[in-house]
């Protein structure tokens, strides 16, 4: 013992050879830069503290520092004898339990979208395949609409591939400035929502249909140029026209009247920023389902999401691009997910058994699989009449 009588000087047999005590702070120099300084008349000091003093410090249990330490949560730390030594000027360690516990705000779907699956999803989950982000870690939606199944993978499972195609050119333009340019389609869709509300009905009217010709202009020149400006006028479209719907003529042009809604939420910057957060670990492409072929393999969950097969005459308004996906294009379907049987595959569909018990449709075209019956609420026709509880189709191959 030298010095004051709460300091001590004692030698131990690890790297660090000479360590002083004192005031509950702890200061281990290794012997040669000790003897250099010394021998200069200087100073120099690593500092470290004792568990009970970080425990102090940080206002946590002595109990949690050690297992902090145990951890490897905090840098530089160290084992002295049968102690944990920490460095001084350490800072506390987020709580992972804390986050865990913690309401995480998810991603969601940032635009409406006829058929979406929003409310269907936690059926959908019931029949996601038990090895989802375990073995499979690679996920595919190649009609991928709004995404509602898209997002709830992201942000619920560690997946090493994802891929999204669709045949919409000007969905996909928007799910890419999305991923590349979320600020310049913020900065963008807060002037469409500032000038839209401060429209009287008419006004409003007027300048929806203002901005619905000037889209047809720019889709009839899409090229990078105007990418962002599509791309918001897009979700300006989608959250004031009707039903969110996207309809286009047989010349491609976008003709869904306005809707009427009072308060219109055209730019939620806050879901922007999480979707776009989550759609760099995507791989976003233009094409038919078919482009998909080569990426799938057994350790793959591909979902498909089709214009769904009407039940009556009065809902088929979905023309969602200028050709109908009418029952050769369900055909071609099917045989498709039926030739990459090696993934596991789900499709959604609507049930012809809500409106004729004797339409085998689907039961004759997915013989084999698993068809099951869910209840989903949805309008029958497009006006929304007989809107209640019916059957919906989920088709599985496992």
């Amino acid at each position: 013992m030298r010095g004051h009588k709460t300091s001590l000087l004692f030698y131990l047999p690890v790297d660090f050879t000479i360590c002083i005590f004192y005031k509950k702070i702890l200061a281990i120099i290794p012997t040669l830069e000790y003897n250099e300084f010394n021998a200069n008349g200087g100073v120099f000091m690593i500092g470290y503290m004792t568990a009970s003093t970080a425990a102090e410090k940080w206002n946590i249990s002595h109990r949690r520092v050690i297992t902090l330490c145990q951890e490897n949560r905090i840098p530089n730390v160290t084992m002295l004898g049968n102690m944990w030594v920490i460095p001084s000027d350490a800072i506390k360690p987020i709580d992972g339990r804390t986050l865990r516990y913690e309401k995480k705000i998810p991603a969601k779907p940032f635009i409406k979208w006829a058929g979406g699956k929003g409310q269907l999803l936690p059926i959908i989950r019931e029949f996601y395949p038990k090895e989802l982000g375990v073995s499979i870690k690679r996920y595919c939606e190649p009609m991928v609409g709004a995404g509602a199944v898209l997002f709830d993978i992201l942000n619920n499972y560690e997946m090493e591939e994802i891929y999204i195609c669709d045949t919409n050119v000007q969905l996909i333009n928007l799910y890419r400035v999305i991923q590349n340019n979320v600020e310049k389609l913020i900065g963008l869709l807060s002037q469409y929502e500032t000038t839209h509300l401060n429209k009287s009905d008419e006004e409003r009217k007027e300048y929806y249909y203002q901005q619905r010709e000037k889209y047809n202009t720019e889709i009839q020149n899409s090229g990078d140029n105007n990418s962002v400006v599509r791309a918001g006028l897009f979700i300006y479209l989608n959250k004031t026209c009707f039903n969110g719907l996207y309809r286009v003529n047989k010349k491609g042009l976008y003709n869904v009247p306005m809707g009427s809604y009072k308060n219109p939420k055209i730019c939620d910057e806050d879901n922007l920023k999480r979707v776009s957060k989550l759609l760099q670990r995507v791989t976003v492409f233009e094409g038919d389902y078919s482009t998909i072929k080569d990426l799938v393999d057994e350790n793959t969950f591909v979902y498909f999401d089709p214009p769904y097969r009407p039940l009556t005459r009065t809902a088929e308004f979905t023309s969602y691009n200028a050709e109908d996906f009418n029952d050769t294009e369900q055909v071609r379907l099917s045989e498709f997910i039926k030739s990459i049987s090696l993934a596991k595959v789900m499709a959604s569909n609507s049930d012809p058994k809500n409106t004729d018990e004797n339409d085998n449709f689907f039961d004759d075209l997915y013989l084999g699989l698993n068809i099951n019956r869910v209840s989903a609420n949805r309008a029958i026709n497009s006006k929304g009449d007989n809107r209640g509880k019916i059957s919906e189709l989920l088709i599985c191959n496992y």
